[in-house]
Order: C-alpha cells, then structure tokens, then sequence
C-alpha cells in the first residue's frame, strides 16, 4: 500500500469592489504633490474611484491647475499605483478640469497639515 500525499487545490478568493476600492484609496493617499506636502486624495484632487464586480477602475481626478507642473507625473503614478492593487483588472484615469479644483476640497486634515486652519 503507497502513501498518497492529498492536494488540496487553493482556489483564489476573489477580492470585492468595495475592498479594492478601499485598497485604491489607499494607494492613492502614498501619491504626493512635489510642490505640497500633502497626498492628492486629501488634497481633494481625487473626484471619484469605481470600481466595478470584473475589478475594473475608474479614476476622476484633477489638478491644482491646468497649468500644474506635476501634470505629467500625478496622473500616471496615480494609474501606476492603483494598479498594483490586489484584485484590479484595469484602470482608466480621467483628469478633468470641471468642477475646477479650489482648496475647499480638501480635508480637514490636509488644511491642518498646510496651517490653513
């Protein structure tokens, strides 16, 4: 009689859009503006983050200004960091420039942080 060692198959579980959504958020608040010591998710520069059941993501988000000279970085280190998110399939980033962006969009914890409370 052999001995049969028995396998058991590991079956990923698959991540929910909520928890990915949660962990894009989170991989959204390492991103910084250079020019401010404070990520763009407190910032207020992030509008939106869908997430659909397929893993699929949407970004909305803006700039401090269209003339920002974080534009070519921010967007894509956004995209490139999201990305790496357990349970992510895709990602789409749209940055928009309705509603303009303005400093009322920010946390409370991002206007401490700036001394602007």
């Amino acid at each position: 009689m052999s001995e049969q060692s028995l396998q058991t198959e590991s079956t990923p579980h698959p991540v929910g859009a909520s928890t990915i959504r949660e962990g894009v958020i989170a991989q959204l608040r390492t991103v910084f503006d250079p020019e401010i010591p404070v990520n763009i998710y407190e910032l207020g520069l992030v509008y939106d983050v869908d997430v659909s059941d397929a893993g699929d993501v949407r970004i909305r988000m803006t700039l401090t200004s269209p003339m920002c000279p974080a534009a070519e970085e921010l967007p894509g280190e956004a995209e490139f960091k999201a990305r790496g998110v357990e349970g992510v399939n895709s990602v789409a980033l749209d940055l928009v420039w309705d509603p303009p962006w303005s400093p009322d969009m920010m946390t409370e914890a991002a206007k401490l942080e700036l001394g602007m409370l």
